[in-house]
């Protein structure tokens, strides 16, 4: 494993300064060592996406002629292939921009499964996108040549490199930033909350990372069923579709969906479509830590984001900003007989919790009992 501090010290000799993009636990101290040293000698654009990432990096090459840097995961890296091919392809436009990937779902390696098909693609795609990549190993020397290379092609062919990088890459790196709040709730004490004042007939969304998990771990040590639970492991920021769609098939059933600020950012143009259809029986829960929890809390843009004002201007039907556990528990006694859509924001504090339970069945296996249940219920 190699230090944060000599990985950016190679960059930097190499004019490598800006970054952007999505954080990924692969290299969730090199993001905190970013958080941490924005402005100090780098920049580091927060962005919402992995497409908006790249059109970041392509606007910093358009104005000042040298290359930017985009991290992500992996399994984000599928979102960026048409700003890739269509606004950075040497054919189009020939913008030159470094990714850095995280490789999730490598092969032969244990993980989690909605990584396992993009890890044993990703390579393979790479290839049909015509981007030469390099795995690159935590040895400073050969990183040094390497991105050496790196640049001597970036500035010839004008276009797309990628390094990919595998778990354990870097050193621990202690952030000294750390994204703190005095907010009072719990993600964990908000689902508790939320779950123990239902009716059990609710069809429940919730979004990938930690909130799904502490779902999951709520029905598991009550012992619930979790056939009215659909939980999107996967696909970042979908949640909130997924749970319209539901609501529009299904509108006899309340449909309440648990989101994150940094998923909710991520697709944040899906209010617009919740707003024109307006399910009466839709709930959207944001929990607002203001980090990427998951992945190293990482800061977010949702300090800046007032979310209730845009979904009312999205045709919500009504939005409510909560910080506490009075305010939760008035609110939920409040909307039950309100229609929707509705918008619950709740703050919350940063509570990293490493040792939560992943659903310990195959994701097909509880969306088989989810359907069975949606079936049933008719």
């Amino acid at each position: 494993m190699i230090r944060c501090e000599d990985f950016f010290e190679i960059l930097k000799n190499f004019d490598f300064t800006f970054f952007t993009g999505i954080p990924d636990s692969t290299f969730k101290d090199w993001m905190k060592y970013l958080a941490d040293n924005d402005g100090k000698g780098l920049k580091n654009v927060v962005a919402c996406n992995e497409c908006e990432a790249i059109a970041i990096a392509s606007g910093y090459h358009l104005a000042t002629n040298k290359i930017g840097i985009v991290y992500m995961q992996n399994s984000g890296f599928g979102k960026t292939i048409n700003p890739i091919t269509s606004l950075c392809d040497p054919e189009v436009y020939s913008i030159p921009v470094l990714l850095m990937i995280g490789w999730r779902g490598e092969p032969d390696k244990i993980d989690a499964p909605q990584h396992k098909k993009m890890g044993e693609i990703m390579l393979p795609l790479l290839d049909t996108l015509q981007i030469p990549y390099t795995i690159l190993k935590p040895d400073l020397v050969l990183i040094k040549n390497e991105i050496k290379k790196v640049i001597e092609y970036l500035k010839k062919e004008n276009g797309p490199y990628a390094l990919i990088f595998r778990r354990n890459f870097f050193q621990f790196y202690e952030m000294k930033k750390k994204s703190l709040n005095n907010y009072s709730l719990t993600t964990k004490e908000v689902i508790e909350l939320i779950m123990n004042n239902l009716t059990n007939d609710e069809i429940i969304v919730s979004t990938t990372g930690y909130i799904s998990r502490k779902l999951f771990e709520y029905r598991e040590s009550r012992k619930k069923e979790h056939n009215k639970s659909f939980y999107n492991i996967g696909s970042m920021g979908c949640a909130s579709s997924i749970g319209l769609s539901i609501a529009l098939q299904k509108p006899d059933k309340r449909v309440i969906v648990f989101d994150g600020d940094g998923a909710t950012i991520m697709q944040m143009g899906a209010f617009t479509t919740i707003g024109k259809y307006s399910p009466t029986n839709f709930v959207h829960i944001i929990l607002d830590n203001e980090v990427h929890e998951s992945t190293g809390s990482q800061p977010t843009n949702s300090p800046n984001v007032k979310f209730t004002n845009i979904a009312l201007a999205s045709n919500y039907k009504l939005g409510i900003l909560i910080e506490s556990k009075e305010k939760l528990l008035e609110s939920l006694e409040d909307i039950k007989n309100r229609e929707g859509p509705i918008m619950i924001l709740i703050k919350t504090k940063v509570s990293p919790d490493s040792d939560l339970k992943r659903p310990d069945k195959l994701p097909k296996e509880y969306k088989k009992e989810f359907m069975k249940y949606l079936t049933d219920s008719r």
